[in-house]
């Protein structure tokens, strides 16, 4: 807290620049009504806009038509800009409207000024035993000695036994009325706070999420450290403390029954007399459904940036692939450009055209080599009576053309069962071309061979008959890089 800090401060803090502005009374106030009061998270700038139009009207109606000359979109605009920070501008995915949102440092600066109010008293008994409860659970928690563990739980135990025979002999210990206001008072002002942490955790996953596209935006190395380095920073915020703490208040509200026993308890504090008196707000009745509301703004914000760091992370991957294929596709243009004249002398020199490879392991046992004996004889006309037509009859299929079949129908889509390629082609020489289709789609990279799914192929053999085949599905694909070119 030295001069330089309280000064660098002053000037960059968006909570100091709020408090030390021009319109801080209009800014705070229409700000305190719109969020903070109703537990709004975010609200469209056309809604927005509207209701600060009508603030300003009566402003002005009070104050003069000179006051507040600008127009409300325009102080939106400048709350929300660099300079200011004290609204968050955005735009929701699938949404074109832009939306506003308060800030930690806006939230923080109001909650401040909300505490000038004068209370009715201050109570220091519930606050104190607030501490020795946390400072006994501290002490509790962290004792390793079972033997001490089980004589505190003793001794917790006779207490109660106690106290359980002091209520049956008519002893019946109540809070007076100052004890159960300082009590609520404490329990509102601690309940209130809550809504305020879910803005900051908020804003430090966004505030995460920056770093990590700058840090992406700025990599010269390789993909894998990269995504190492970012994987690390999204585990690190859950795993903090404020991470772990954040995870288990909220699974504790999640519960139906924590829930339920909230609503009791709060209906019970609100229907005592000394609570009355008070004048208490009624929503805080409903307080841990705002709570709820918060927390799943906030665990949506957590799942909208995972996604968008995953899509950034894709079309990182797309650009790339797309700048090979251009560097690839320059280099065929400058061997077309040059295929009529080419270089008259050598312009480039290669050891190897490919690696070569040479593993001990790879070596064959050595097996002696076979000698074949021909023995010499005349040859003599065969005198047995068979039918030579079915050296005639062979059936060859071209791989080629079924090859050209694929990727014909590929022009048109991106994926071709081969139910639907032998529809749009007939099969012409019936199991054995069904059969070299089965060999392409072992063949290529982009065909599947699905075997938990069936498919029915029929076609007409050369005696004219139908003839019908159940064989597992195979789709065939076009290549991923010709999908995105």
């Amino acid at each position: 807290m030295d001069y330089r800090t309280l000064d660098q401060l002053r000037k960059v803090n968006p909570a100091w620049r709020l408090l030390v502005a021009d319109h801080a009374p209009m800014i705070v106030s229409f700000l305190y009504k719109t969020f903070i009061q109703p537990n709004v998270r975010t609200m469209p700038q056309q809604e927005l806009a509207s209701r600060l139009a009508d603030y300003l009207y009566g402003l002005r109606e009070l104050l003069g038509e000179e006051a507040f000359p600008k127009r409300a979109e325009q102080y939106l605009d400048d709350w929300a800009s660099d300079q200011r920070g004290w609204l968050r501008k955005y735009y929701p995915s699938g949404d074109d409207e832009a939306h506003f949102d308060l800030t930690p440092a806006t939230e923080r600066a109001i909650d401040w000024v909300a505490g000038f109010h004068q209370r009715e008293f201050v109570g220091a008994e519930s606050r104190l035993m607030t501490v020795f409860a946390l400072l006994r659970e501290i002490s509790e928690g962290t004792e390793v000695d079972s033997e001490v563990r089980i004589a505190e739980l003793e001794k917790r135990k006779a207490g109660i036994d106690a106290e359980i025979q002091r209520i049956r002999a008519g002893q019946l210990p109540m809070l007076d009325a100052t004890q159960v206001k300082d009590r609520f008072q404490q329990m509102a002002f601690t309940a209130r706070g809550l809504l305020s942490d879910f803005r900051e955790v908020e804003q430090n996953f966004r505030r995460l999420d920056r770093t990590i596209r700058e840090r992406i935006a700025t990599w010269e190395g390789g993909k894998g450290t990269l995504l190492e380095e970012i994987l690390s920073q999204r585990d690190a915020i859950a795993s903090s403390d404020q991470g772990k703490s954040f995870r288990i208040f909220w699974d504790f509200l999640m519960s139906a029954s924590r829930q339920e026993e909230f609503s009791e308890l709060m209906r019970g504090a609100f229907a005592l007399d000394e609570v009355k008196q008070l004048s208490p707000d009624r929503r805080l009745m409903r307080i841990h459904y705002d709570w709820l509301q918060a927390g799943e703004v906030a665990q949506r914000t957590v799942a909208r940036l995972s996604e968008q760091l995953r899509r950034y992370l894709d079309d990182q991957a797309w650009l790339e692939n797309r700048r090979i294929m251009q560097i690839i596709r320059g280099v065929e243009q400058h061997a077309i450009a040059v295929r009529q004249t080419p270089p008259s002398e050598n312009f480039m020199e290669l050891d190897e055209p490919a690696p070569r490879l040479d593993l001990t392991m790879d070596r064959p046992l050595y097996s002696p080599p076979f000698k074949a004996r021909f023995t010499v004889g005349a040859v003599s006309e065969g005198d047995q009576d068979l039918d030579a037509d079915a050296l005639f009859e062979q059936v060859y299929v071209d791989k080629t053309r079924l090859t050209d079949q694929i990727r014909q129908a590929l022009q048109t889509r991106a994926q071709i069962s081969l139910a639907d390629l032998v529809e749009h082609f007939p099969l012409t020489h019936g199991l054995a071309e069904l059969v070299t289709y089965f060999s392409l789609a072992a063949e290529e990279l982009g065909a599947v061979i699905d075997d938990r799914h069936k498919q029915e192929l029929s076609w007409m053999d050369a005696e004219g008959k139908r003839r019908k085949a159940t064989l597992p599905l195979i789709v065939f694909s076009r290549p991923a890089a010709e999908r995105r070119v």
